[in-house]
């Protein structure tokens, strides 16, 4: 990545992307944050140099530099994607950890979060804005849509269908073959042994609507 990258978001979120960043040794140029209170802190020797609106900023992304957005609630992820897209005809870049193992033959879209130690199997695809967590496994032929959350250490095994803006929790092992449908979620630790209606919530072993 030759342009140097702004992370909008300074939470736990942002961390990891400028953590990922160093170790890819991407430059950080900055963070953007809507808490006032973190104006002018710095992280890691990276300040928060003002708000995700400062036009001063976000007027060279796409240009000058790159951006993240390091945002874990999927609707603000969803509203600064739109912005960004509408305002700097720019798509966020991925940040991809250097120890995840990924396929040659999977696809990954733009916007990712992929931590540590994940591992993305062959012929899987992976569409834009998902944040996949520390150690979480997403098996062969697996189709992860838009906006998905996957926690750390789930196990989402072959041939499974993720649908946009699903939440899978930390630890979930959704078996072969399922699908998740669009905005459902899965709680944390649960087996997911037959597909998921769309909007709807699952928990347990095995999991079931509540």
């Amino acid at each position: 990545m030759e342009n140097p990258v702004l992370i909008l978001g300074a939470g736990d979120l942002g961390m990891q992307a400028l953590d990922i960043f160093r170790r890819n040794q991407v430059l950080v140029y900055g963070f953007l944050d809507d808490k006032k209170e973190l104006e002018g802190k710095e992280f890691g020797d990276v300040s928060v140099l003002g708000a995700t609106d400062n036009a001063g900023y976000t007027g060279i992304i796409g240009s000058k530099c790159e951006a993240f957005i390091a945002m874990g609630e999927r609707s603000v992820r969803e509203r600064m994607v739109e912005a960004l897209i509408e305002e700097n005809k720019a798509m966020p870049v991925n940040a991809i950890h250097d120890t995840a193992v990924i396929s040659e033959m999977a696809a990954i879209g733009h916007g990712n979060l992929v931590a540590a130690r994940t591992v993305i199997g062959a012929n899987s695809k992976v569409g834009n804005h998902n944040i996949i967590q520390t150690g979480a496994i997403v098996d062969t032929s697996v189709t992860v849509g838009d906006f998905v959350t996957i926690g750390a250490g789930a196990i989402i095994n072959d041939r499974v269908t993720v649908k946009d803006g699903a939440f899978i929790g930390s630890g979930v092992v959704i078996v072969a073959g399922v699908e998740i449908g669009k905005n459902a979620r899965i709680g944390a630790g649960s087996v997911v042994v037959s597909s998921v209606p769309a909007k709807s919530t699952y928990f347990g072993n095995p999991a079931q609507k509540v």
